[in-house]
């Protein structure tokens, strides 16, 4: 086969890949997942992947491969709904590129070029897993997390990393004005932006480490509020949804996207993080504040919310989901965009509704076995009463 013909054969591929139709898959009452993939490595452009020119790639090699698409964050923006994607490549950077979909839940098309994301005085090693919102001050802003090598780290140690948030701002999703990173006295890997002013500030959601990877005495997802964005700085946090022995969340927990607002409270979305023999296993959970105030937890229920589920335990990080972006439609559809192994990119559908009532009326965990028997007894209880008078 001749070089332009196996270009050809590339872009014909990688189409067929990309406008192929989703399909929504039987649900459980909460959500629908859909049957693939949204992104994949795959969906990278060709033109990102290899050299097109004959003269200096004869043998058509793959010459910066894309390893995973993973962690986006998620805004509607006009009519297309747009994930702000964590791109990483074979040489371990990551990078933001936006994807782009006229229905939410297929035909996601990078855009030509990645998102160009200025630097600080003291550059970034990398940069992922950034939480979007579209902010009552009218900016879009981006929070993220900024990874440099540890400055104390033992000579010949060359894994040890300090985690700081990174914080930029958009009005198109194409221009970036890069804020100075978050001031904050522990490592902070999960900060989202509430989407509205609290007592005339900035909101913020945190996850306060004691260590890049150990969350320490770090005790769960935090809540603080900072006087000015364009140099933020968090003084005073408490923790608002605790990290608790023997549940999901035992080892780690984290906000996902930015919280939807709804009649009833606001929304969250949350990953939770435990030990077990295969490692840690990641899944997501959910909870709502007041809409008074939004820091006080109104409803917990128990347990997961979604779990990785058959070819979604594998990759490159096995047995995780994480999610760090949903879109609430105007007629109530929320799409759900959650990775798998921090592998690839899925989409899951519910309602704004349906995740209310879920949240509302879901029995929270009891903290016992006996108390979890308790839960199930009086559930069949009474579907068996209502059964009898059938």
């Amino acid at each position: 086969m001749s070089f332009y013909k196996k270009v050809n054969t590339l872009f014909t591929e990688h189409e067929k890949l990309v406008s192929r139709k989703n399909v929504k898959e039987k649900g459980n009452g909460v959500y629908c997942r859909y049957k693939y993939p949204v992104l994949t490595a795959e969906h990278a452009p060709v033109f990102w992947r290899y050299d097109l020119n004959k003269e200096t790639n004869p043998f058509l090699m793959e010459r910066i491969g894309v390893n995973a698409t993973l962690n986006s964050g998620a805004i509607k923006f006009g009519r297309r709904y747009c994930l702000v994607v964590r791109v990483e490549g074979a040489d371990r950077k990551s990078f933001f590129a936006v994807a782009e979909s006229p229905n939410g839940v297929d035909n996601f098309r990078f855009r030509d070029y990645p998102v160009t994301m200025p630097e600080t005085d003291d550059p970034d090693t990398n940069v992922y897993d950034m939480r979007v919102v579209h902010h009552e001050d009218g900016w879009i802003y981006g929070i993220f997390c900024s990874e440099r090598p540890d400055p104390n780290a033992a000579p010949g140690d060359l894994s040890s990393a300090v985690a700081a948030a990174g914080i930029a701002r958009t009005r198109d999703l194409v221009n970036w004005e890069r804020l100075p990173d978050l001031k904050t006295k522990s490592q902070q890997r999960n900060v989202v932006l509430h989407p509205e002013f609290v007592d005339g500030k900035y909101a913020l959601y945190t996850r306060p480490q004691d260590g890049f990877i150990d969350a320490g005495s770090g005790g769960g997802i935090g809540w603080a509020l900072v006087d000015d964005i364009t140099n933020a700085e968090i003084r005073e946090e408490k923790i608002i949804d605790f990290r608790k022995y023997h549940t999901i969340k035992e080892v780690k927990n984290g906000e996902g996207p930015a919280p939807i607002k709804t009649g009833a409270g606001w929304l969250h979305l949350a990953h939770g993080v435990r030990g077990c023999a295969a490692g840690l296993r990641y899944v997501l959970y959910m909870y709502m504040t007041s809409l008074e105030d939004p820091s006080k937890v109104i409803a917990s229920p128990g347990g997961a919310f979604l779990v990785p589920q058959g070819k979604e335990r594998v990759g490159d990080v096995s047995n995780v989901v994480f999610s760090n972006g949903w879109i609430a439609d105007d007629d109530g559809t929320v799409y759900i965009y959650y990775a798998s192994s921090d592998t690839r990119m899925h989409v899951a559908v519910s309602s704004v509704e349906r995740l209310v009532d879920y949240c509302m009326n879901t029995p929270p965990d009891g903290g016992r076995s006996a108390l979890s028997v308790e839960a199930l007894d009086s559930l069949i209880d009474r579907n068996l009463a209502l059964l009898k008078n059938c």
